[in-house]
């Protein structure tokens, strides 16, 4: 039996012929709040700003936050493939069974051994790729989230947040490892400025933006509610800050913490999911301040083989649209 894995990569490696242009949207924001307005006393954030996930923080009375939604169990969902006993050996299996994602990845080999064996298909019996409470599950345009409405548990890391952003227990711990790194180097210091946010209200923050740029050019820049990484708890959207005081989203990549984060996030666990080149595979714009926590073994692995994707380094195909 062929694995939807497999016609996915036949589809993709098709795509990938073609080349590559790079689409940048022209976006007109009608107002430009700095990303280091605090929420106090109840106060909503507003921003014109957007990310994809991210987009006009929404208010804070907007709407409740979710509660953790009872993690799917530790074992992916399988394909009805047969299962390849090389791959998934006793040592992954009880790495599965731990919920230790990382310890997964190296009980496979290292991140390029499980990537290679996701996309030749011999994972497919223990692992699976839209399996949220893991740290690589794929979401995007054609990839929602499974369910829609999951809601991870979260935490407060230690660096300074404008809004009190939080992430799941491992992006933020590993968010924090980077911020003292950056720091340490001699870069400055680095904020979060957007983390979390449940299915309600990135549908809020989606709408927002679309009411103001329309529909076409706010989904170049914001996914639509149970689209979004942030919805999983794995995505950073960063500020240069010093003390209490930071730039906006729209000014990290120029700044020596995002050029020191851009070469080094991976130490750390992060790629940068919408890099200056690969708008035509991701539909989204290039968004230097969007980092998105896979695990230390899997970003050296996107490092090392160069990829400008995320879509590209599991061999799947483009997803400029949503299915539906």
């Amino acid at each position: 039996m062929t694995s939807p894995l497999r016609s996915d990569v036949r589809r993709a490696q098709a795509l990938r012929r073609a080349e590559r242009r790079r689409r940048r949207a022209t976006v007109t924001i009608a107002s430009a709040v700095s990303a280091c307005v605090m929420i106090v006393a109840g106060a909503a954030l507003t921003t014109g700003a957007g990310s994809a996930g991210a987009a006009p923080q929404p208010s804070a009375a907007a709407a409740p936050t979710a509660q953790p939604t009872t993690d799917p169990s530790a074992e992916p969902t399988a394909t009805a493939d047969p299962v390849d006993e090389d791959f998934c050996n006793d040592a992954v299996r009880a790495a599965i069974d731990s919920g230790d994602a990382e310890a997964v990845v190296v009980a496979a080999g290292g991140g390029e051994a499980f990537r290679e064996g996701v996309v030749s298909g011999a994972a497919d019996g223990c692992i699976a790729l839209n399996h949220p409470a893991w740290s690589w599950v794929v979401v995007n345009k054609q990839r929602p989230i499974e369910p829609i409405d999951f809601a991870p548990a979260t935490v407060s890391p230690a660096l300074y947040s404008p809004i009190g952003a939080t992430l799941t227990q491992a992006a933020a711990d590993a968010l924090d490892e980077l911020a003292t790194a950056v720091d340490a180097a001699g870069q400055g210091q680095i904020g979060l400025f957007s983390g979390y946010r449940d299915y309600t209200s990135q549908g809020s923050a989606h709408d927002s933006l679309v009411d103001q740029m329309g529909e076409e050019a706010a989904e170049q820049t914001s996914a639509r509610p149970g689209y979004s990484e942030h919805q999983l708890g794995l995505a950073a959207d960063l500020v240069s800050c010093e003390g209490q005081s930071c730039g906006t989203i729209y000014d990290f990549g120029a700044t020596p913490q995002g050029q020191w984060v851009d070469e080094n996030a991976w130490k750390y666990g992060f790629i940068v999911r919408y890099g200056e080149h690969g708008s035509e595979t991701t539909g989204y714009e290039s968004e230097p301040w969007h980092l998105r926590y896979v695990g230390v073994e899997l970003a050296k692995a996107y490092v090392d083989g160069g990829y400008e994707t995320y879509e590209d380094f599991w061999g799947l195909p483009a997803a400029t649209e949503y299915a539906s």
